[in-house]
């Protein structure tokens, strides 16, 4: 996938946790200023890593399942999921170089390395 996936409740198992990909969950809404701060860095990242890494986007908004399971109380926060399980979780926003070095860190745990 080269660009996001806005994934429903509905389709968290199937598209997060059984993923073979690693996957950045990015629980986000439309009022949110840092999440608009983020996601443009999130769709870079989706196309550079594209076959290596899916990046996912929930509206908490409108999708609260997940949200509420993993304990997300302030947004943006993202969610490093390899093989189902949480691997980092990031709350707030960052700068463009702090997420991309989290990314490449994220991938060489789950074996994904550019």
């Amino acid at each position: 996938m080269d660009e996001p996936i806005h994934v429903t409740d509905a389709a968290f198992q199937k598209t997060v946790l059984e993923s073979t990909l690693p996957v950045i969950v990015d629980f986000w809404a439309p009022w949110c200023a840092p999440c608009r701060m983020v996601a443009p860095i999130l769709d870079k990242l989706a196309k550079e890593y594209a076959g290596k890494l899916i990046v996912a986007k929930v509206n908490t908004d409108e999708e609260t399942k997940y949200a509420q399971q993993y304990g997300v109380q302030g947004i943006p926060t993202m969610l490093f999921i390899a093989g189902g399980k949480v691997v980092h979780q990031q709350v707030g926003a960052m700068p463009e170089r702090m997420l991309r070095e989290a990314v490449e860190q994220f991938l060489e745990i789950a074996g994904q390395s550019k």
